[in-house]
């Protein structure tokens, strides 16, 4: 669905959820058993997806969405800082924080006494620094390899669509191998990956999100999104390249096509809907 503002797609899809959603008990939500919790039973939509366009100031954008702030702003440095901390330190401001026992609402379950998450967003953003023990050296981009090649982290993706503006190569994943199965048992990340491309001077974003919940996340994750799409606009535009960043300038911030192929409320939450 192509929304004019950011106000007109959340609307939109509330409508669809309470039009065409149907509930499911998926048996645990975010590491919390949902036996006989009639609170934790959703109600679903599938494949949501909607097209925003994101070219306005933040300010502006922001009022659009109504994201959690400052937690959403303070959040976003907190991702982009280069520090893959875990758990760091906004997780404590999150409005729905409740304390260790709702961990796993913020991304991940204690699976050690000093609270560590399965994962955090800004060690997914910078893996490199992640195996560094988040030491005072931690700046230092450590390589990781796979099964031929070593890992990229969001300075990779910047640098890639620098030297290749029109490439169609610029996938940033949050998904990593080690959440396949959920072999470690715990919570895997919702957010799949954000994808980059420059079309007729605009830099547009895809983000792929398996499960969102409408009432305790929605409006952070397109705001957290847009964020993010601005940031690496401005860094293609600011940063010194051994290639040039000339032709950067002048480019806008695109479209978000967003998709959640699990888009849901829990009967507990309705009231705020």
């Amino acid at each position: 669905m192509w929304a004019s503002s950011f106000d007109q797609a959340i609307r939109y899809a509330k409508d669809q959820l309470d039009l065409y959603g149907v509930d499911v008990n998926p048996g645990r939500w975010q590491g919390v058993p949902t036996l006989d919790k009639p609170d934790l039973i959703t109600r679903e939509l599938l494949n949501l997806t909607l097209e925003v366009p994101t070219d306005e100031r933040l300010d502006l954008l922001a009022d659009q969405i109504q994201p959690n702030l400052p937690w959403a702003d303070d959040h976003f440095e907190e991702r982009v800082s280069g520090v893959p901390t875990n758990p760091g330190e906004q997780y404590l401001n999150w409005p729905w924080w409740q304390g260790q026992e709702a961990a796993a609402m913020v991304g991940g379950v204690t699976v050690e006494p000093d609270l560590k998450f399965t994962h955090t967003y800004q060690e997914r953003f910078w893996p490199k620094r992640a195996n560094t023990g988040n030491r005072p050296h931690a700046h230092n981009r450590v390589p990781i390899w796979g099964i031929r090649y070593q890992w990229g982290d969001l300075n990779d993706v910047v640098d890639l669509l620098a030297r290749e503006p029109l490439t169609r190569q610029a996938t940033f994943p949050i998904f990593f191998p080690e959440d396949t199965g959920a072999v470690h048992r715990g919570r895997i990340p919702c957010t799949l990956h954000y994808h980059f491309m420059r079309r007729n001077e605009m830099l547009h974003m895809w983000y792929a999100i398996r499960s969102c919940d409408y009432v305790r996340h929605f409006r952070d994750d397109l705001y957290l999104a847009v964020r993010l799409l601005h940031w690496v606009l401005n860094e293609l535009q600011t940063r010194e390249f051994d290639h040039s960043s000339v032709h950067w300038q002048g480019v806008s911030p695109g479209h978000l096509f967003f998709t959640a192929y699990s888009f849901h409320m829990h009967y507990g939450d309705a009231h705020h809907g």
